[in-house]
């Protein structure tokens, strides 16, 4: 069993700056990719940011350049720092991490965008 656990979350006021940290515990044989997703009140959960274990990452393009996407492969973890938010932004933030053995997701963090 692998656990997921995100963090960081709260309010800030637009144009601020955030850091979320995700960290997965328990039986990890190996993280392929440590994901974040996001999903808005009534609104589908859409992909944000992906970093493999490698260190190649790729984005969503409406946080290209507001958003950095990196990880501790010592320690197993994932952030995601997060400038420049906006109100638009306002999302529970999921952290998917892939490994050989499945997906594990976990319980969200909110992150609130204040104007």
């Amino acid at each position: 069993q692998v656990q997921v656990v995100e963090s960081g979350g709260g309010l800030v006021q637009a144009g601020g700056s955030l850091k979320l940290s995700c960290a997965a515990s328990g039986s990890i044989v190996r993280l392929d990719s440590m994901v974040w997703y996001r999903q808005a009140s009534g609104k589908e959960r859409e992909w944000v940011a992906t970093i493999y274990s490698i260190g190649t990452t790729s984005y969503a393009d409406f946080v290209k350049g507001r958003f950095t996407i990196s990880r501790d492969n010592t320690k197993n973890l994932a952030y995601l720092e997060m400038s420049r938010l906006k109100p638009e932004d306002t999302a529970v933030y999921y952290c998917k991490m892939g490994g050989r053995s499945g997906d594990y997701w976990g319980q969200g963090t909110q992150v609130t965008v204040s104007t």
